[in-house]
């Protein structure tokens, strides 16, 4: 088993590289999007430094994958997704999607009974797109103090400082769509078909 282990977490460190090259991002983008150091990004890459669960939480996020993913490869040949929730900052985050790069996509719970959690607003970068699937979220973002009901979004740059929570007891379940700086979700309507005007006979 110990051996099994020492495996699994040797093979963290070419993953993550593996992960970073093919998203194309740099040891200090990662390191502003994750508040991990640059050398302790690059020791872990290396393998001289032993991934703990502080430093695998916020990687996994950053890179769009589950834990499950960076501990040990993923399946082959199949095409479903395994989605495994992850427990972060007292909410259950399941990931919807599992490529490197571009917009990520999670839907995320709040459960019952946290309404009375004092907001701690944080901020990192990239931009985040929110749509309420049940109950009510409250939304902390800079001076505003907002309600969002079901099928209601926001959109805002995640450089603000935000924080998600229930308005009452009942629970939250929300999507939310992150991406890097730059990269924003847009819904447009479909322009009404415009006829020409008819010519006279």
């Amino acid at each position: 088993m110990d051996n099994n282990l020492g495996q699994a977490l040797t093979a963290v460190g070419p993953r993550l590289r593996a992960l970073r090259r093919q998203r194309e991002t740099t040891l200090a983008d990662l390191s502003a999007t994750t508040g991990i150091s640059v050398s302790t990004l690059s020791r872990l890459e290396s393998g001289t430094r032993r991934p703990t669960l502080e430093l695998l939480l916020p990687l996994a996020r950053a890179h769009g994958v589950t834990l499950d993913e960076l501990v040990d490869a993923p399946p082959t040949g199949d095409p479903r997704i395994h989605l495994r929730p992850v427990t972060h900052h007292g909410m259950t985050m399941l990931p919807l999607t599992r490529r490197a790069g571009g917009i990520q996509a999670y839907k995320l719970v709040i459960p019952a009974g946290s309404h009375r959690r004092e907001p701690d607003p944080q901020t990192h970068e990239g931009y985040e797109w929110l749509y309420v699937l049940n109950g009510r979220l409250r939304l902390v973002l800079g001076e505003h103090d907002l309600a969002l009901s079901p099928g209601e979004a926001a959109e805002f740059d995640t450089r603000v400082p935000h924080w998600f929570g229930a308005t009452d007891a009942e629970p939250v379940e929300f999507l939310s769509l992150f991406g890097k700086q730059g990269e924003r979700a847009h819904l447009r309507a479909r322009p009404k078909t415009e006829h020409p005007p008819r010519q006279p006979d």
